[in-house]
């Protein structure tokens, strides 16, 4: 027994979860199948005994009883008074025939319920079924001869009312006759109800199994029930004892990864800083080299500028002609060349300084600075420069170094007219304009323009078509950051064809350099 258990305990253990849950949804739905289906057939089984005891127990009986009274009534009394003269002959043919009419007819109806009794197959069947062993008190072949013999004196007795005439005294014959029939029937009576009684307690004995059976079945259901619902919380102890072994598993790995990691992430920054503070180091030397080259670029032109004065002294003073206010110019020109070039100093050494402060100034003057520090250069080149600017501008910026973007943009129009323009036709023109909240300032120069291949790399750092004693390739680059960075204006560079000189066309190259300028004024105003 214990072993059997075991194994039944084993097998639905292995079974899969899914498994296992649609045997218990068949356990409990088939339990409650059957349980209505067992209520029903007791249901049934007490509405078919009602209607058997209504018909059978109580209708046949009262049929039975009607045909004893009316053979009194209607026959022996009948009979009694037709012989007292109380009636006439033909009075009590007609009560008998009406006597004769009742005694059928309540035979007959006792005949059918009895036949219809019969009829009642799934009552039948449920009590054979469940009474198979049961020993029946039913007799059928007494209830026959019974009956047998009641139709015989029944025929009897209409024999003799049939040859019924005044003649004779006939209700000693029929007096006798109808008790014995009456003890027929009486027996018949007696015999019916001995078998409903045992019909009773048939129905009493089906009625007390079903609910037995019933209740056995509702126990095993309940019974499994528990079986399975144990066996599903089992598996959900295991499964849930499972994933936490997995979880905290998987905790553990990401607890040592994590830790691996933060060590490993501790020497990467480590490495990194390292790597970090090389590179500074490496910028700032880079930068330093960049502000160098910036330097050299920016002093190329004062200093030859300086060289020319220089030779300028010498020349005189070869040619006789040195002259006190000739010394005093050149030395003040001298002077202001150097001056610039201090200035570039201060300049480039705050260039990255983003504290430095702006100052208001004169846009013209700027220029003219420009142009004047400019003039022993484009003098010796036979350089024409113009500079058409109809009305003042003020601007709130930096003077010193949109200076510089001028000067750059000066030697870059004198490189290219001293490259490939005739000496009678170098011409250099600033036109400068005011449109709305800028400043519009156009340089133009007809050198030729630049070719189209490199003119989108102008403003590119060390970019330059010129060799490399003339030039460095960082001037544009130099202008674009002061007018672009610093000045949140925009510089762009294009070519166009102008008559600059006379009603001749020229292939000339224009840079535009817009800045917002500090007058709020929003009349607009379109000088070109």
């Amino acid at each position: 027994m214990k072993n059997s258990f075991n194994k039944i305990t084993s097998y639905f253990d292995n079974l899969k979860f899914s498994y296992k849950t649609s045997f218990l949804v068949f356990i409990i739905a088939g339990g409650m199948i059957s349980i209505i289906i067992l209520f029903q057939i007791s249901i049934f089984t007490i509405k078919q005994d009602f209607d058997v005891l209504f018909d059978k127990r109580t209708t046949s009986l009262i049929k039975l009883e009607n045909i004893k009274d009316t053979y009194k009534v209607n026959i022996q009394e009948t009979l009694k008074d037709l012989e007292n003269k109380n009636l006439s002959y033909k009075q009590a043919k007609e009560v008998l025939q009406l006597g004769e009419q009742l005694i059928n007819k309540n035979w007959n109806d006792y005949k059918k319920i009895n036949i219809l009794e019969q009829d009642n197959l799934i009552s039948n069947f449920i009590k054979k079924f469940m009474l198979e062993n049961q020993a029946s008190n039913e007799n059928k072949i007494l209830k026959d001869s019974i009956m047998n013999n009641i139709d015989k004196k029944m025929i009897t007795i209409k024999s003799i009312l049939n040859s019924l005439d005044t003649s004779k005294k006939y209700f000693s014959e029929i007096n006798l006759q109808v008790n014995g029939l009456n003890i027929y029937i009486t027996s018949l009576i007696n015999y019916d109800l001995s078998i409903a009684l045992n019909e009773k307690r048939k129905t009493d004995k089906i009625f007390n199994i079903i609910i037995i059976f019933s209740f056995i079945t509702i126990f095993f259901v309940f019974l499994f029930s528990i079986f399975l619902t144990l066996f599903i919380i089992n598996n959900f102890k295991k499964l849930h004892n499972s994933l936490e072994q997995k979880v905290e598993d998987k905790t553990k790995e990401l607890t040592e990864l994590n830790n691996y990691l933060e060590i490993k992430i501790s020497k990467e920054v480590a490495q990194n800083r390292k790597k970090d503070m090389i590179m500074t180091q490496q910028a700032k030397l880079a930068s330093m080299g960049e502000m160098l080259n910036n330097i050299a670029h920016q002093w190329r032109q004062p200093l030859g500028s300086i060289t020319m004065i220089i030779q300028s002294f010498q020349t005189k003073m070869n040619m006789g002609k040195l002259t006190y206010d000739f010394v005093e110019d050149k030395v003040n020109d001298a002077l202001l060349l150097a001056d610039n070039m201090s200035t570039t100093l201060d300049d480039f050494k705050n260039f990255f300084n983003p504290d430095k402060s702006k100052s208001s100034f004169d846009l013209r003057k700027c220029i003219e600075h420009s142009i004047e520090l400019s003039k022993y250069i484009l003098t010796k080149e036979n350089i024409h420069i113009e500079l058409s600017m109809k009305k003042d501008i003020k601007i709130n910026s930096y003077y010193n170094e949109l200076s510089h973007v001028f000067l750059n943009l000066i030697s870059n129009s004198k490189d290219a007219l001293a490259t490939n323009v005739d000496k009678n036709d170098r011409i250099i023109k600033i036109v400068v304009s005011k449109y709305k909240n800028e400043a519009i300032i156009n340089i133009i120069d007809n050198g030729g323009g630049i070719p189209k291949e490199v003119i989108s790399k102008v403003f590119e750092p060390y970019y330059t078509t010129k060799y490399k004693s003339a030039g460095t390739g960082i001037g544009l680059y130099m202008s674009k950051q002061i007018i672009e960075r610093h000045m949140n204006g925009a510089i762009s560079c294009k070519n166009i064809n102008h008559k600059i000189k006379n009603d001749k066309n020229y292939k000339c190259t224009l840079f535009t350099i817009k800045l917002p300028i500090e007058n709020d004024n929003n009349e607009e105003i379109n000088e070109q």
